[in-house]
């Protein structure tokens, strides 16, 4: 299991950006999103109960459904809608590497955090290459073109992550895992059945694509993926767990480029490049002996 884990983990995350690019032909995002929340909250619900989980009080709730509202709301909404416009899977998977930096900015911003001299490079670095990849997507250059407000989306669909993550950094990290994914899934779903309403985008064709696309998004990504990052962190430690994350942007694009032709350019492999270049720097600063519940969410982010 120590041996096979960290392999499963990677390839099924990889697999995320991938499936929603096999399904948005075959089915409405927001909908296919808005199944998945409701059926994960249930699985998820269900494995707490028969776990004598017990559900998190009023406090925990206001904190737990928020979290779940931007994780797995607006950024999965966000950007499975940017992928539905023309956003290679790969360069998206790409932008959810980013998270580190983010939450760092957002920490100095909002929370007054100190940032070093180190930390403006690590930013510059990781910005720096996430220009290089997304130029050729808006100069139409040896790549298929995006509208600039689909990459701005997708830029968007990151902060909502980073929101997100700020939030488990809090009290909630401490809570258990099967119910806090019940609870944030439910917090997703809200969202997802709110964004299907207000697009008024009910479709479905029932090919073989979107069934597939769903069982895979719950039973994959949305247990399956969960499950083996809590058991990772808990016998490996979450800095162990957030290094994975850097095998998954170049996997997803590999099987982008296997599965839908999905290319990059030179100057965007350079970009992969610098951009998880300043996310490992960023990363490797924050080692600590033991992990907590928290550093699970921080790590998933």
């Amino acid at each position: 299991m120590a041996a096979a884990a960290p392999f499963l983990f990677v390839l099924i995350w990889s697999s995320g950006f991938v499936v929603a690019r096999a399904t948005v032909p075959h089915a409405a995002p927001e909908l296919i999103l808005a199944a998945r929340m409701v059926m994960a909250a249930g699985l998820l619900g269900g494995a707490a109960a028969l776990a004598g989980e017990p559900i998190p009080g009023r406090r925990a709730l206001a904190s737990h459904l928020p979290a779940g509202m931007l994780l797995n709301g607006v950024y999965l909404c966000t950007s499975w809608w940017a992928i539905g416009r023309g956003m290679p899977a790969g360069i998206m998977a790409l932008l959810g590497a980013l998270q580190p930096l983010v939450v760092a900015i957002a920490s100095f911003g909002l929370l007054g955090e100190r940032f070093a001299a180190r930390a403006w490079i690590e930013l510059g670095i990781g910005l720096g290459g996430v220009s290089l990849v997304l130029a050729p997507l808006l100069t139409r250059i040896g790549a298929a073109a995006v509208a600039p407000f689909v990459a701005a989306g997708a830029m968007a669909s990151i902060l909502a992550m980073a929101a997100g993550t700020m939030i488990q950094r809090g009290s909630i990290g401490q809570d258990p895992m099967r119910m806090s994914g019940a609870l944030q899934n439910a917090g997703g779903a809200f969202v997802d059945l709110a964004a299907t309403v207000a697009e008024g985008n009910y479709r479905w064709d029932s090919a073989p694509e979107s069934w597939l696309g769903l069982g895979c998004s719950v039973l994959g990504l949305s247990v399956g993926a969960l499950s083996l990052v809590v058991w990772m962190t808990r016998h490996q430690g979450a800095t162990r767990v957030s290094a994975l994350l850097l095998l998954v942007p170049p996997l997803a694009a590999l099987e982008a480029w296997l599965l839908f032709g999905e290319r990059l350019v030179p100057v965007q492999f350079a970009g992969f490049a610098l951009a998880l270049g300043g996310v490992v720097l960023a990363r490797t600063r924050k080692v600590g002996p033991r992990a907590s519940s928290a550093d699970v969410g921080e790590a998933i982010g």
